[in-house]
């Protein structure tokens, strides 16, 4: 795992090229570790995961690997570490990008999905083959459920099929689809465009946005928004950014 830190983007980055950056239990540590320092770190903004080389950015669990010298109760309490990492990315408290080239199977396109934004090469590609070896990706159904629709992710569980960039981007869970040659371009101008916001209006609104999925009532849903556009609204940077507005200047955020 490496995570390095240049003009407010964290990059962090599964390498383990030589088996498509599969998990390991070490591996999704690594990622909560790695995670824990972007939230931490006051000076990143925006939150960048990628996997090493170019055939794949997650090619899904390590299954020559993972359960090594594990009693049963280990393993199925390190199961929960996956877990543990999308409610990582939830409380990160910073965008998140997914850069993607190559595979993002399984645990990987969980991963992928888990992030707020997915900006893919034309050569990704997505699926949940879990099914084709008598298994059922169980603990990827939330973030693939928050980022298509629900039918759409019972067939790509049901079917095991690969789905192209291309197919990803219509679908929606791919916001972003470039040639490979423009990832890394495509993926910096976005994290660029991010971390020039303010940190606090993309933390609230973030928050918010998660959170209002997860409401099932209508009505309770739109008490909690009403109750944020207050709380918001006493911030420095919604003053400022109403100030910065008025007087046709680019504003300054504080974070507060």
């Amino acid at each position: 795992m490496r995570i390095a830190v240049a003009a407010g983007v964290a990059t962090i980055v599964i390498d383990r090229p030589e088996r498509r950056n599969a998990m390991t239990f070490a591996v999704m540590q690594g990622l909560l570790d790695a995670l824990a320092v972007a939230r931490a770190d006051d000076t990143v903004r925006v939150v960048v995961l990628t996997g090493a080389g170019d055939r794949a950015f997650c090619a899904g669990a390590d299954l020559g690997g993972i359960a090594d010298n594990a009693s049963p109760t280990e393993v199925h309490e390190a199961r929960g570490r996956l877990a543990d990492v999308f409610r990582a990315l939830d409380r990160v408290g910073k965008p998140t990008i997914a850069r993607v080239r190559g595979f993002a199977l399984a645990g990987g396109f969980g991963l992928a999905c888990a992030c707020d934004f997915v900006v893919a090469a034309d050569d990704a590609v997505f699926g949940t083959p879990e099914v084709d070896v008598g298994l059922w990706p169980y603990m990827i159904t939330v973030p693939l459920l928050r980022s298509m629709p629900p039918k759409t992710v019972l067939d790509l569980m049901m079917t095991g099929r690969r789905v192209d960039a291309a197919e990803a981007a219509r679908i929606g869970f791919v916001t972003r689809v470039v040639p490979a040659a423009d990832l890394d371009a495509a993926v910096g101008d976005l994290a660029a465009t991010l971390a020039a916001k303010s940190p606090l209006v993309l933390r609230l609104g973030r928050e918010a946005f998660y959170r209002t999925l997860d409401i099932a009532d209508s009505d309770d849903a739109l008490a909690y928004l009403h109750a944020m556009l207050s709380v918001h609204t006493t911030s420095d940077d919604a003053a400022e950014g109403v100030a910065a507005f008025a007087e046709k200047r680019t504003p300054r955020w504080t974070g507060r």
